[in-house]
């Protein structure tokens, strides 16, 4: 599998990763799922709902973030494929809070911020079974 999502997408995730540091920050991927590719062609923000102690390593997107990404997607007639987060000072693979989270059919986009500066992003799959993440390339266009 891949994830294929145009520079100027990545460079929105990279900036708002970037301005909330050295808090982690979320949101969703919409676009279109193929049988080996995902396309991401548009990505929504949101504000990390976690309370304040835990914004430095964990992010929580709520039930009102994840139905307002499905509205926004069914009206651009494309679907929720993932979700996007940071990981500050931290190195971009899945924790074990992610693998708690996740869903396989999910991408999740991880952006390393170093020191408020984003310096690369990783995109992983969680099996069906639930026992690992796989990590998927990533085609930027």
């Amino acid at each position: 599998m891949k994830l294929e999502i145009t520079k100027y997408l990545l460079e929105k995730i990279h900036a708002h990763g970037e301005e909330s540091y050295p808090e982690e920050v979320a949101g969703f991927l919409l676009g279109r799922a193929g049988a080996t590719s995902r396309l991401a062609t548009e990505i929504l923000t949101f504000a990390n709902a976690r309370e304040d102690a835990s914004r430095r390593n964990r992010y929580l997107l709520t039930p009102q973030d994840m139905l307002r990404a499905e509205s926004k997607a069914e009206e651009l007639g494309v679907d929720v494929i993932g979700v996007f987060h940071s990981h500050p000072d931290h190195p971009n693979r899945p924790s074990e809070f992610d693998m708690e989270w996740a869903m396989p059919w999910f991408s999740y986009l991880i952006t390393c911020v170093e020191e408020g500066r984003a310096v690369e992003s990783r995109s992983w799959r969680l099996g069906d079974d639930r026992s690992m993440f796989e990590e998927e390339e990533i085609q930027v266009s």
